[in-house]
């Protein structure tokens, strides 16, 4: 190759990737700028350490002569770099490039960094804000013929950590990846849906609310699609690259370990405190676990949805885990169907990228009703047994106060757990002695003190010395010596064989 045509080619290259680099123009840019909304590149600039990545596909444009122009990168920005010194690979949506919809193109490049992602152990970011399809690339039967040659573009095999932020509108392609993340935060003015609230409006031919469509409130109260909200773009980065720091970057290997927190005193100080003795007094299950694990280490999952359970990832002696927890705050602590799926989500991710799991219980068991049964309570029951039983990592239960029939088994009671402890204060039966009474009773109209009696004789042979005594929980232990209890208990059944779990449950389908 000549000199001079080596330099129009380098020329040339400069050129095209300037242009890239341009994306939609000045005018766009300076547009989400003063709306407040970070642009495609500044998004990946603020995830990766120092602003540093490396750009894959930045020459790509559309299919059709006379896009190429407009199209610059075709709309999804590819980059590979580290977060806290780990590879990661991200794929960015530019909205100023035709609404970030999807194309022939871009779906090739989304589909190389799935497939590098997961052949080299990365996790992958996907920043969620596009239009939805690209009506030239998918109209007519041959292009609909040609988008399924790849039967396995939606299919998880949770090799790999997905996490997502929705951070504008979010249709079409970048809404199914979004369901399939492990985890999904949210910023308040956005919009995941199947189809945006136009075409919906005109599908149905009705007036549609974008808010009220998909919404943050929608997804995050709801749908438990979303497992945090913010207000920001630069808060919804922070929390992808927290959420990072406690899952492994693939199945193969273990959650980095940070150094263990000394402060043991913490929860003895404050646990007297927090639970109240009474079991008919309520309080705040998420109050216990933040004293109880490693300082400011509390990371919730889906904490506007299901409230009576809570599902979190946290660190307890440096150690990443995750924590599952009925919260008598909320419903008393029972369990409805949305809070199966919630716990189902939680083992699934735990499971899949070698998570132990502790068990906080204090529960009167799974709420009964007519509004329970139409959402398939049984079923969810089950779908939550199962998962409790194909759950190959560590599981340590502690019950606080009580654990009343088929919740003691699904929060793993008995032979559910690796280990199981019970405070001095805890009661276990098949259910509420009070409830009983009633039942015994039959409706019979009778004297309080009389259903008290039978209530109490009822309730006698539930304590936690009862259940010791047929090793249904191999210790007893004061409320003060739990945190002790718990690293002791990880530390015995997280080494060794135990530390890389069978990922029975990588193909689980999306939960909630």
């Amino acid at each position: 190759m000549s000199e001079n045509l080596m330099e129009t080619r380098r020329e040339k290259l400069a050129r095209r990737s300037a242009h890239a680099e341009a994306m939609g123009g000045s005018k766009k840019l300076e547009a989400r700028r003063q709306a407040g909304w970070l642009n495609a590149r500044e998004r990946l600039a603020q995830l990766f350490d120092g602003g540093a990545f490396s750009e894959v596909g930045k020459l790509a444009c559309s299919i059709h002569p006379e896009q190429r122009d407009r199209t610059p990168a075709d709309g999804k920005i590819c980059a590979f770099g580290k977060v806290e010194d780990r590879q990661v690979a991200a794929v960015s949506n530019d909205m100023t490039v035709l609404g970030a919809s999807s194309s022939v193109t871009n779906a090739a490049k989304v589909a190389y960094m799935k497939r590098t992602a997961s052949r080299n152990g990365m996790p992958l970011v996907l920043f969620g804000e596009s239009s939805g399809s690209r009506i030239q690339d998918t109209m007519g039967a041959r292009q609909m013929g040609k988008a399924g040659m790849d039967p396995e573009q939606y299919l998880r095999h949770r090799e790999t950590p997905w996490v997502s932020a929705v951070l504008g509108s979010c249709f079409g392609s970048s809404s199914w990846y979004t369901c399939l993340a492990d985890f999904v935060v949210m910023r308040k003015g956005a919009c995941l849906a199947v189809s945006s609230d136009r075409v919906t409006s005109m599908a149905i031919n009705q007036a549609v609310d974008a808010e009220e469509l998909g919404g943050w409130k929608l997804h995050a109260q709801h749908t438990g699609m979303v497992d945090l909200v913010v207000e920001r773009d630069e808060e919804a980065i922070d929390a992808l690259r927290r959420f990072l720091s406690y899952l492994p970057s693939h199945a193969g290997e273990t959650p980095p370990r940070r150094e263990a927190d000394t402060e043991l005193d913490r929860f003895r100080d404050s646990v007297l405190e927090l639970v109240p003795g009474d079991r008919k007094k309520v309080y705040d299950m998420r109050r216990v676990i933040e004293n109880l694990v490693d300082h400011n280490s509390y990371f919730p999952l889906k904490d506007r949805f299901a409230k009576s359970v809570v599902t979190a990832l946290t660190r307890i002696d440096g150690r990443s885990v995750g924590v599952l927890a009925s919260n008598p705050k909320f419903k008393g602590g029972a369990l409805d169907p949305d809070a199966c799926d919630k716990a189902v989500s939680l083992l699934v991710l735990c499971d899949s990228f070698n998570i132990p799991l502790v068990i906080l219980e204090d529960t009167p068991g799974f709420l009964v009703g007519v509004e329970g049964e139409r959402k398939k309570a049984p079923g969810k029951i089950m779908n939550f047994m199962q998962a409790m039983h194909l759950f190959s990592m560590p599981k340590i239960l502690v019950i606080l106060r009580k654990s009343y029939g088929q919740a003691y088994l699904n929060f793993g009671g008995g032979r559910n757990s690796d280990e199981s402890a019970a405070w001095v204060s805890a009661e276990v039966s098949f259910m509420d002695p009070h409830i009983g009474a009633r039942v015994v009773l039959g409706g019979k109209d009778v004297a309080a003190r009389e259903e008290a009696a039978l209530a109490e004789a009822l309730s006698k042979e539930s304590s936690a010395f009862e259940l010791a005594e047929v090793f249904g929980v191999q210790q007893v232990i004061a409320p003060e010596d739990t945190r002790k209890y718990l690293i002791l208990a990880l530390e015995r059944h997280c080494s060794g064989k135990r530390s890389i779990g069978k990922h029975l449950m990588c193909n689980w389908p999306t939960t909630c």
